[in-house]
């Protein structure tokens, strides 16, 4: 069942996401060759804190840390470590933060120093592979649309769309109904209606979408070992159009 959430309620989760926002936009300045990913986290933890929130990733299922931390040919749910970032490296940090109970969740990738060409044009064209699908999230339309639009723009470019991973509802839960997948038909699925909440945050790998699973049950990786990207936003069905609740830029 899809949970209507009222303005009120939107408005909660936008200032979950304003946080989130900040803590993405400061983790931007501090990624640079020689830095670890457990930094990262620490930092994003305490900033989280400081602004009386939590860190709703921390102990979920027992996951123990506040952010994931995928480097290069981990999609998703990458654990934070103390190997330092090295120049060329591409790495996605993905939190979830719950202010007062109510919940925002957004994925950001980032380039550590000079990065390829390549690893550019995934990390450009996965990002418009995100604001493409939330301009579909239009009341009216429906799931597929956002999904078929993700899969048209990634495929055009010659890069493949994962699978296995969606966008997800979200509000005092951090998953809820509906499953938002990033490929698919458009005019197809649930439609769309005010007071939907939910994420969209495609992975886009530079070969195969097949994924491995490592042996920690997390950290989702591409079978190739091609690069993969992350970006997702939360957003809200509005009767004016989509309103990000994580926006950063």
């Amino acid at each position: 069942m899809v949970i209507i959430k009222t303005p009120q309620q939107i408005e909660l989760m936008a200032q979950a996401g304003k946080i989130l926002a900040a803590c993405h936009r400061e983790i931007r300045q501090m990624i640079r060759p020689g830095i670890t990913t457990l930094q990262i986290d620490s930092f994003a933890d305490e900033f989280i804190q400081a602004h009386g929130a939590k860190a709703e990733q921390k102990g979920y299922h027992g996951y123990p840390f506040a952010t994931c931390a995928s480097v290069n040919n981990e999609i998703c749910h990458g654990f934070p470590t103390q190997t330092p970032l090295q120049e060329g490296d591409i790495v996605t940090i993905d939190m979830v933060v719950n202010l007062n109970g109510w919940q925002a969740d957004s994925a950001w990738s980032y380039p550590v120093g000079q990065i390829s060409a390549k690893a550019e044009e995934l990390l450009k064209v996965t990002k418009e592979c995100l604001y493409m699908g939330i301009e579909k999230a239009i009341e009216g339309k429906r799931l597929g649309d956002i999904s078929h639009a993700i899969q048209s723009h990634a495929e055009s470019n010659n890069f493949s769309v994962v699978r296995d991973f969606t966008g997800h509802g979200i509000g005092q839960s951090m998953h809820e109904e509906p499953q938002v997948l990033h490929f698919g038909h458009s005019h197809r699925g649930l439609m769309l209606s005010e007071g939907m909440v939910f994420t969209i945050e495609p992975m886009i790998n530079i070969g195969s979408y097949e994924l491995t699973v490592d042996h920690n049950g997390w950290t989702a990786r591409t079978v190739d070992g091609s690069l993969s990207a992350q970006y997702e936003h939360t957003i809200a069905i509005t009767k004016n159009g989509p309103l990000v609740l994580t926006e950063q830029d």
